[in-house]
């Protein structure tokens, strides 16, 4: 019975691989058995279980199922839906853990597992300790557990709805992109005034429309022509999984994740005053200094939705985001990352505004940045690298951020260098006020990767 994970599909914030080279049915089934010991170990044996819309979810989900039941755990299958349905789910059903079948944002022949443990997210060490206990693994001793279906998307779709107060409806395209969240939205939309164009919504986990990652504008584009065609206010786009979300403005603008926290951040601070409010080292200083601006503590964090939901419940904070957009609501909400619950609060906001999206983004002061520039390197050396450039700006007197790799502010702007945790790369952004200031930024980070033997793409 023991059992060997590849260990590639072990990372930080959850298990991920490419179906039939690094993760396997197998896997589902001793990942079970052994989560199931987990929740023995915390005192429980409930368990609420979700899967996704790609192909090979429901055979990995029958998979972890058999394996939950057959260590002692008893499972309550919800279905098929996005991970914050799993994520309500773990929150609101007599269970002490979650487990997601999901790919999230990733390519069609990947996929993987989200886990939750008495409303904390499972990640890091726990992770990897997985590992430990699979090769340890022996017959099962416990009595089976009970397996049985319960759905939760009635009271889940209901419970999206239910936030949105304006007397007012909009006009909004929304982009499923065939991922978890269409047949939600679908419902959803039924339940809130106004107008709305749908579009990628039946699940096909192909993904034939486009790529299911809404922070790279190439798959914006459609949800663009549709605003436009439709003369919509806005369009919202989610991932794969429905945790992270993206939006475009009625002129197709991108609003990136940091701009779109610091929208929601002025309303929740008005029934908030002084609350911390949390936010990624790679994150626009705007949103910092819009943060303190509204009358919140900004809070610098490093990027990772699992330690972000962690520091969350650690500072009683009622918003947190990053980047990348995933968006976490505890203001109200159950503090985890819910892309079309944020779309929810979005749309009251600008329900109850007499400013459009559009203006309150040429509101905010115009910057020059890069996008997230990927610098690859030998997965071995990338945290080596990040500390050889600290150890040089020390020697200097430099005075720099180190919360997540190392944020440097100038009189331009900001530069950032910091080690991916998913991938064999050094994660480089520059901000500045202008373009000259910004190819300086882009010519210092040249200069302070150069000596580690690393080259910034041009």
């Amino acid at each position: 019975m023991p059992h060997r994970f590849d260990p590639t599909i072990l990372r930080e914030y959850d298990i991920r691989g490419v179906v039939g080279t690094t993760l396997f049915p197998a896997d589902a089934r001793a990942l079970g058995r052994v989560f199931a010991q987990v929740l023995d170990q915390s005192g429980g044996r409930r368990v609420a279980v979700g899967y996704d819309g790609r192909l090979t979810s429901p055979e990995l989900e029958t998979e972890l199922v058999e394996g939950l039941a057959e260590g002692g755990a008893d499972v309550i299958r919800i279905g098929r839906g996005p991970t914050p349905m799993l994520y309500f789910a773990a929150a609101t059903l007599p269970v002490e853990g979650g487990l997601m079948v999901t790919g999230s944002h990733n390519p069609p022949d990947h996929n993987g597992f989200k886990m939750v443990l008495r409303g904390k997210a499972f990640f890091g060490d726990a992770i990897q300790h997985l590992a430990q206990m699979a090769a340890a693994l022996e017959p099962p001793d416990r009595p089976r557990g009970r397996v049985e279906q319960r759905s939760v998307f009635d009271d889940y779709v209901v419970r999206l709805a239910q936030d949105y107060r304006a007397g007012r409806g909009l006009a909004v395209a929304w982009d499923c992109g065939n991922g978890a969240t269409g047949e939600v939205v679908a419902s959803l939309v039924k339940l809130l005034p106004g107008r709305h164009v749908l579009l990628n919504e039946v699940i096909d986990g192909r993904f034939p429309a486009h790529h299911p990652d809404p922070t790279i504008p190439e798959n914006l584009v459609q949800l663009q022509q549709a605003v436009a065609a439709e003369r919509c206010d806005l369009g919202i786009g989610f991932d794969g999984d429905g945790d992270r979300i993206g939006v475009v403005d009625s002129r197709g603008r991108i609003l990136w994740g940091d701009q779109l926290l610091l929208l929601l951040a002025r309303d929740v601070l008005r029934r908030n005053p002084g609350a911390p409010i949390l936010a990624d080292v790679k994150s626009s200083q705007v949103l910092f200094d819009g943060i303190a601006a509204a009358g919140g503590k900004p809070v610098m964090m490093q990027t990772g939705h699992s330690l972000i939901k962690a520091r969350m419940k650690e500072l009683a904070a009622p918003l947190a985001g990053e980047m990348s957009g995933h968006i976490f609501f505890a203001d109200g909400y159950y503090g985890f990352d819910d892309a079309v619950y944020v779309a929810v609060r979005l749309l009251d906001i600008l329900a109850r505004s007499e400013e459009r999206l559009g203006a309150m983004i040429d509101r905010l002061p115009p910057v020059f940045n890069t996008p997230e520039i990927r610098v690859e390197c030998d997965e071995a050396r990338k945290f080596a690298i990040v500390e050889e450039v600290k150890e040089r700006l020390r020697r200097r007197g430099a005075e720099f951020n180190d919360t997540d790799g190392v944020r440097v502010s100038t009189p331009d702007g900001w530069w950032l260098m910091r080690a991916s945790n998913t991938q064999a790369v050094v994660v480089v952004r520059a901000e500045a006020g202008s373009e000259a200031g910004l190819e300086r930024l882009r010519t210092r980070l040249a200069a302070e990767l150069a000596p580690s033997g690393l080259v910034l793409p041009s």
